[in-house]
């Protein structure tokens, strides 16, 4: 455990530090000062925490990861987002237990960050497919369960599914699909807290989100890219 920590400890950036402790701290504040629940507090922390360990390459972001899908499953049954409930429970949840083994078999001795990979151009496209077709047909089941956004809570979920196996197979591709779940999520929750729900903490995490993503494509595109390079220039 003790050398656990100390892995995630190291090799923090200060901005990457106070990027976390900001986006975490303010989040808590805004959704306790707007009176939303304990569930949506604690969901949009551990959320916010998962999702920025998950781009500096840290074994916790599935720690955070777990506590954050239960408790995000459940406001989101309470919304009737059933799309995002099935996905938080049937797949993130397991999904964190494979993440943790995958990823801390592909750890950098150095660095103490997941290696970083890109995807080739084959697989880019498989994936936007599957994630096309994937969107009609689950938004066809959502609306005949009473969704209240079937196609839009189809996307997110559809979309998640592809990002989160991106995600574990270290593929930088994975914050496209992030940035355009993001933004749909910010939507779809900032609908559902017009209509009065009180789920501020819960469209703040997604706006967070989406900032996170964005710095993060920046980030994994850049540090893979230099891999790839250096691949290459040793074979040469």
């Amino acid at each position: 455990m003790r050398e656990f920590l100390k892995n995630e400890l190291a090799g923090w950036k200060r901005w990457e530090a106070v990027w976390l402790a900001a986006a975490a701290g303010v989040i808590a504040l805004l959704s306790v000062s707007w009176g939303d629940t304990w569930l949506g507090v604690v969901s949009s922390v551990t959320g916010v925490a998962s999702v920025v360990c998950t781009g500096k390459g840290k074994l916790s972001a599935y720690l955070f990861g777990l506590v954050n899908s239960v408790l995000y499953a459940l406001i989101a049954w309470q919304a009737a987002y059933y799309g995002e409930t099935m996905l938080n429970l049937l797949y993130y949840v397991p999904m964190q237990f494979v993440g943790f083994f995958v990823w801390s078999r592909h750890m950098n001795e150095g660095t103490h960050e997941v290696e970083k990979r890109r995807m080739r151009a084959g697989g880019r496209l498989l994936t936007l497919l599957a994630v096309a077709a994937g969107t009609v047909l689950y938004g066809l089941l959502l609306r005949q369960m009473g969704d209240a956004m079937p196609f839009v809570d189809s996307f997110t979920t559809v979309a998640s599914v592809a990002a989160m196996l991106l995600s574990v197979r270290m593929f930088a591709e994975q914050w496209w699909v992030w940035v355009a779940v993001d933004v749909f999520s910010v939507y779809m929750w900032y609908v559902d807290f017009a209509k009065g729900s009180g789920n501020m903490g819960t469209l703040l995490m997604w706006a967070v989100y989406l900032g996170n993503a964005v710095i993060m494509l920046v980030k994994w595109e850049r540090e893979a890219r230099a891999k790839e390079r250096e691949t290459t220039e040793g074979k040469g």
